[in-house]
């Protein structure tokens, strides 16, 4: 449509979304101060420290840490078991032919996602993490035209954005997700 749209009208388009979303990232800023408190808390961050003497650990407790990689290993063991993540369920009363099917469709989606999508597990693994950090985290599914078949990735909660009062995803006024692109990416 933008290539039909007149000119000023597509800069009026880009003012508008522009402002729209500063709203949105200007509405959540204590949830992002607080997730920055957050990882300062973890100690997730590298630094060269001079206090309490050179080379001292800046890790507040190591507890915290070890809590959120509890919970990312218990959660990776229980969503993606050896058998593959993709259980299905038969609704309605079972016949053989039914049964078939539903074991045919979970080993047709476990070949895609452990081995066709060779992303799958380990964004699901950065996804585990982020919600433990965060508690919010998402998966972007979608047909990559370049891959030429589906793919899962990982969207950090800070790279979500939607009006602060939006109740969901569905029902949002919007919902801006911030990608880093390379200009190779983008051409």
């Amino acid at each position: 449509l933008a290539e039909y749209i007149d000119d000023s009208e597509l800069a009026s388009l880009a003012s508008e979304l522009l402002a729209d979303y500063q709203s949105d990232v200007d509405s959540r800023k204590d949830w992002i101060q607080t997730y920055v408190d957050g990882i300062q808390l973890l100690g997730m961050k590298l630094e060269d420290r001079t206090e309490p003497w050179p080379g001292a650990c800046g890790v507040y407790h190591p507890i915290l840490g070890e809590a959120l990689v509890r919970f990312q290993s218990e959660t990776m063991m229980s969503t993606f078991p050896a058998s593959g993540p993709v259980k299905t369920q038969i609704i309605g009363r079972e016949t053989p032919d039914k049964k078939d099917a539903s074991l045919r469709v979970a080993a047709d989606m476990n070949y895609r996602l452990t081995d066709k999508n060779k992303e799958f597990r380990p964004e699901h693994e950065r996804m585990l993490w982020g919600l433990g950090l965060a508690g919010n985290a998402f998966k972007k599914v979608y047909y990559d035209p370049h891959m030429e078949r589906e793919t899962s990735v990982f969207v950090p909660a800070e790279d979500l954005v939607v009006p602060y009062g939006a109740k969901d995803l569905q029902t949002a006024e919007r919902v801006t997700h911030v990608m880093r692109k390379t200009e190779n990416d983008v051409r």
